[in-house]
């Protein structure tokens, strides 16, 4: 199991992830993150981030998970 890092936490949070929304469960899950997934889910959020408009009227069905 990966070691919990806490400035994952941080490096989500400037991203504009709502990591103040989360459960501390979740959290734990992100802050165990390796450096490829982080890598992956902030280039994930990059690409929703530049078609936001579209992306957006769709967030309630999405769950909103990654936002």
């Amino acid at each position: 199991m990966t070691t919990p890092d806490p400035r994952t936490i941080a490096v989500l949070a400037a991203a504009g992830f709502p990591v103040d929304v989360l459960t501390d469960e979740q959290l734990q899950v992100f802050a165990t993150l390796s450096e490829e997934e982080l890598t992956l889910l902030l280039d994930i959020k990059s690409r929703l981030d530049d078609v936001e408009p579209e992306v957006q009227a769709h967030g309630s069905v999405a769950g909103g998970a990654l936002f």
